[in-house]
């Protein structure tokens, strides 16, 4: 098949793209490639995907333009149809988005807007979105399942990807595009962002200086690794959304629809508190970290944990990678790569 990826220079896009090519598809990449964070660690990506490429009969070809330039988002399609478009693209980060909004408005909104209008008038077979656990907001029911609502969340990051939920479903209704959205529940593993935790302790931990802990480490997350959310990924993507007959007006799903429109939830559904996700890291440093314990930020939830039992019927998936196993990974990758791209 011929799949496009955006955000192909990002921490999941990158993965995806390679996972794809490596088994036979012709994958195009489209990535602003912004300075979010350190662009060297995006090219380090990108040049590790232009080398898969070559190995794999050219299967691989990179745009760099931006999703908020329409004519850059119609050139794409008008250089040839896609069988699937994988969207990956986004401003990420929690805390980023209450310094700059607009950027989340142009990325999110803006750009999100204009890859829905190309898939709809080029007849793309499926769409598949990222979203995030954040659009949970303000729930507490736990474990976070896509049939509970999700109005309220509690960052405009997490707004703008719940929005993006609810455009997808107007395209599904409306022209018959078939979307599915996917959840992602703290998502780490090689090539992460240098912006989240587990890059910024081990930094720190190396360094002899203190990493900052909060709600004193007391919080939960259902940290999922790298190769789990690309195996749902590409599962997800393979399964084109379909409707759901049993879909009733009167008591409306939030996960499914009339319209061949659907919501899944990625995550490893096995809490884990960050003061032991810190003794994993410890433990595959060989290296005590100093703690400087502070109270929950503005904008963070208490809690995670992913219901994935509707991806798990409609994909088989199951995450296979423990914690302990996933941050060693991490580790064994920053020693050996990072700081040669860094």
């Amino acid at each position: 098949m011929k799949i496009l990826v955006t955000g192909n220079a990002g921490f999941i896009g990158y993965h995806v793209a390679r996972k794809l090519i490596e088994r036979g598809d012709t994958v195009v990449g489209f990535d602003v490639v912004n300075a979010y964070y350190d662009p060297a660690l995006k090219e380090g990506r990108l040049a590790e995907l232009d080398m898969l490429g070559a190995a794999h009969e050219d299967r691989y070809s990179f745009i760099r333009a931006d999703l908020a330039d329409k004519s850059a988002v119609d050139g794409v399609f008008a250089t040839g149809s896609f069988d699937r478009v994988v969207h990956l693209a986004a401003q990420a980060g929690v805390r980023y988005s209450l310094e700059d909004p607009m950027a989340y408005v142009q990325s999110n909104l803006v750009g999100f807007t204009h890859l829905l209008e190309a898939c709809r008038h080029n007849r793309v077979e499926h769409l598949t979105y990222a979203s995030t656990s954040s659009v949970y907001g303000g729930n507490t029911k736990m474990p976070f399942s896509e049939h509970d609502g999700a109005n309220h969340p509690l960052q405009f990051y997490a707004a703008t990807k719940r929005a993006n939920e609810l455009m997808a479903h107007s395209y599904s209704h409306l022209f018959g595009l078939p979307t599915t959205g996917l959840r992602f529940f703290t998502v780490y593993g090689p090539w992460g962002r240098p912006d989240m935790a587990l890059f910024k302790f081990t930094h720190n931990i190396l360094a002899g200086e203190p990493i900052d802990v909060f709600n004193y480490g007391k919080h939960t997350r259902d940290f999922t690794y790298i190769d789990d959310i690309v195996e749902g990924v590409v599962r997800a993507s393979d399964g084109t959304a379909a409707p759901n007959p049993s879909w009733n007006a009167a008591t409306p799903d939030p996960a499914t629809s009339s319209a061949p429109f659907r919501l899944f939830n990625i995550g490893n559904s096995d809490p884990v508190k960050l003061s032991d996700y810190i003794d994993a890291l410890e433990a595959a440093l060989g290296t005590k970290a100093i703690r400087n314990l502070l109270p929950l930020q503005p904008g963070d939830v208490l809690d995670t944990l992913s219901d994935t039992t509707e991806l798990t019927k409609a994909t088989a998936y199951k995450p296979q990678t423990s914690v302990r196993e996933g941050v060693g990974r991490f580790v064994e990758w920053y020693r050996k790569s990072y700081e040669a791209v860094s």
